[in-house]
């Protein structure tokens, strides 16, 4: 299977990266397309296809990654849509707000013919593998199709089909990648503060966030049946739990995921 990422920011990039270090795809079998040189000459020393050319980089993928700006995807899919093959190409949208209904008037053709179309929501942890992907079928693609692009995902990382009406909710979340390193930099700066170098702080901070995602993962809890099981009555567990809370720390997240519109 053939790739072609249109786009090769800080997304399409990532995700062009992530693909060729899972082994999912040969190096020969991605191509990138991006308007500057420099930078198609970066992907070209990692040993896939690098071009200027959008309708180029289309033409020879089974799968075609429009990674722009979501106010590029007109513009990008309207310059790539001659020369798409609908009967053997399937196209996957990464472009976060923009909708599956705008997508498909996009991508139709005179008599209403399509692709299979998609759209992920993935996050920069896909470039090493430990992305959070959310793929939303469009047109009601075939099973195969969903299952091939789910399993493509799970290459990367974890992934979740949704359903159309979550695609806002999910677009705001796929932010919580930056939410979680601003609490790791808070962390990191408490212990500063009690006498650790930076260094070392960081080192004892993403061990003690990597021990609590592995405790959940392997127990299947909630995290608050976590937390209780460590709070020793009057101790410093829970005396620093409620002064986070007394800081608003709870409802600053959930506004952080919820009401930054």
């Amino acid at each position: 299977m053939k790739i072609a990422f249109i786009g090769a920011g800080a997304m399409g990039g990532a995700m062009a990266e992530g693909f060729v270090k899972s082994g999912l795809f040969a190096p020969a079998d991605v191509t990138v397309s991006a308007p500057h040189k420099s930078t198609t000459d970066r992907f070209a020393a990692l040993g896939v296809n690098a071009t200027c050319d959008n309708r180029e980089a289309a033409m020879g993928a089974d799968v075609v990654v429009v990674a722009v700006k979501p106010w590029l995807v007109g513009e990008v899919v309207a310059e790539i849509k001659p020369v798409l093959d609908y009967s053997r190409q399937t196209i996957l949208s990464v472009a976060a707000g923009v909708s599956g209904a705008d997508l498909t008037a996009m991508l139709e053709r005179d008599g209403g013919s399509l692709p299979p179309v998609f759209i992920a929501i993935p996050n920069i942890a896909i470039a090493i593998g430990c992305s959070m992907t959310y793929v939303l079928p469009v047109n009601t693609p075939g099973e195969g199709d969903t299952r091939r692009m789910a399993d493509m995902f799970n290459a990367v990382g974890e992934t979740m089909i949704i359903e159309e009406r979550l695609l806002p909710a999910v677009v705001q979340s796929s932010c919580s990648i930056a939410y979680a390193m601003r609490y790791i930099g808070a962390s990191v700066a408490g212990f500063v503060q009690l006498g650790f170098k930076a260094a070392a702080a960081r080192d004892v901070v993403l061990q003690t966030v990597k021990g609590a995602v592995a405790i959940l993962q392997a127990n299947g809890t909630l995290p608050e049946a976590e937390i209780y099981k460590v709070t020793t009555p009057g101790g410093y567990t829970i005396r620093g739990l409620n002064e986070m809370e007394r800081a608003g720390f709870t409802n600053a997240v959930i506004r952080g995921l919820v009401d930054n519109k």
